[in-house]
C-alpha cells in the first residue's frame, strides 16, 4: 500500500510512504507567477513527481493523504486565496489521476502523535523519534513541513482500516 501525505501550501512537502517505509520526501514544486514574482504550486510538476513514484502501484493500491486545513485568524484574504489555490491544485490533479483522496485536520494527526499546542518544529523531532532512519534529511529546521508530510502518511498507515 503506497500512501501519499500532503501537507499542502508553497512551504509544504508531500511524502511517499510504502507499509510504512519512507520511500521519499520531496518539497513542494512550486513557480514563480506575474511581476511580483509570487510563488505558486507548480500542478505540471506535482503531476510529473507523482506519476514518477506510483508506476510500480496499481491504483487501488494507492491513497492520498491531504492535510485539510482551513482559514486561520490573524491570517489575511490574500494569502488565504493563495493557500485555498494550492489545496484545489493538489485535489484537482489527484481528482485527475483518478486517486482515492482522504482528508485529515491537522489537529487529529497532532492529536495522535502529542503533538497539539506545540511548536512548529515538534514534528521534525517526532518524526525523527518514528523515523530514525530518515533523520539525516530532516536535519533542518526548515524540514518541519517535509515532517509534517511524513507524519500525515504514517497517521493514515498506522489508523485507517485498509479496505481491498
Amino acid at each position: 500500500m503506497l500512501i501519499i501525505g500532503i501537507d499542502p501550501g508553497i512551504s509544504g512537502s508531500i511524502c511517499f510512504l510504502d507499509n510504512g517505509k519512507i520511500l521519499d520526501v520531496i518539497e513542494m514544486p512550486i513557480m514563480t507567477d506575474g511581476k511580483k514574482n509570487k510563488k505558486q504550486v507548480n500542478g505540471s510538476q506535482v503531476y510529473n513527481e507523482v506519476t514518477k513514484r506510483i508506476k510500480h502501484f496499481e491504483k487501488n493500491q494507492i491513497r492520498v493523504v491531504i492535510e485539510h486545513v482551513s482559514a486561520m485568524p490573524g491570517q489575511g484574504v490574500t494569502s488565504m486565496f493563495n493557500f485555498g489555490q494550492s489545496f484545489g491544485i493538489l485535489k484537482g490533479i489527484c481528482t485527475a489521476m483518478q486517486l482515492p483522496m482522504y482528508f485529515v485536520r491537522p489537529a487529529k494527526w497532532k492529536k495522535y502523535f502529542n503533538l497539539l499546542n506545540s511548536e512548529k518544529d515538534a514534528s521534525r523531532t517526532r518524526a525523527i523519534e518514528i523515523f530514525p532512519y530518515f533523520s539525516s534529511q530532516l536535519s533542518k529546521k526548515k524540514d518541519s513541513n517535509k515532517a509534517d508530510a511524513i507524519l500525515i502518511a504514517s497517521f493514515y498507515h498506522e489508523t485507517y482500516k485498509i479496505d481491498d
